[in-house]
């Protein structure tokens, strides 16, 4: 079993090469968002208690989604987990290396996807996807082939994100640095911390990925 993180800034791809991973290698992708859009509509106690939360218009503690990631971790199966968008500050990586501790788990390696600003704001402003199956497009790379239509599945429901902008994504940018490059810095001291070209091709992405994935394994 095979635990990583993927740092990146927004844009950089975590979430393609995350879903690779879950269908190539059986790995579980915990991605924060995901998890309290699930516990809200479980019932469970922890679910009653994202709720009460969000309804109130405050952030999650970093608590809850330790608490999130726990019950994850002790009840799926999967070959592994993705962290992707956890952990995000210096105390949420103390957090995740003391959970991992405590359920006889650790963390194999954290994979920074590299980029230039430049490059990946071009790379944003032009995306697009389906909003019926999810499918990933864009103006100038991946275009669909019959304009207004997904080529997966057919729908025309094609939106962007309304923060997929030039002026937003620097926003994004600034804030992804200050907060949570430190974990570079922090994962590098322990030896955890392996990059990879986050503006290479997709499949090129995974190789580099898989080449490092099968080195720890």
């Amino acid at each position: 079993m095979i635990n990583i993180i993927l740092l990146g800034p927004p844009g950089a791809g975590k979430g393609t090469q995350a879903r690779k991973l879950v269908e190539e290698r059986g790995m579980i992708q915990l991605s924060t968002g995901d998890m309290l859009r699930a516990a809200m509509g479980s019932g469970s106690e922890m679910g009653k208690k994202v709720a009460d939360v969000m309804s109130r218009g405050e952030l999650v503690t970093d608590e809850i989604v330790i608490g999130l990631i726990e019950e994850q971790i002790k009840t799926a199966g999967g070959n592994g987990f993705i962290f992707d968008g956890f952990p995000r500050t210096l105390p949420q990586a103390d957090a995740l290396g003391q959970l991992l501790a405590r359920n006889g788990a650790s963390l194999n390696a954290v994979i920074e996807m590299r980029v230039d600003d430049a490059a990946l704001v071009r790379r944003i402003t032009g995306r697009f996807t389906c909003g019926n199956c999810g499918e990933v497009y864009h103006d100038e790379t991946k275009p669909t082939k019959v304009e207004g239509t997904c080529d997966e599945c057919g729908s025309h429901d094609l939106k962007r994100r309304a923060d997929d902008n030039a002026e937003s994504l620097k926003t994004r940018l600034m804030e992804y640095y200050k907060k949570t490059s430190p974990l570079i810095g922090y994962y590098y001291a322990q030896g955890d911390l392996f990059g990879v070209d986050g503006l290479a091709e997709i499949d090129e992405v995974a190789r580099q990925m898989a080449e490092i994935l099968d080195q720890q394994a």
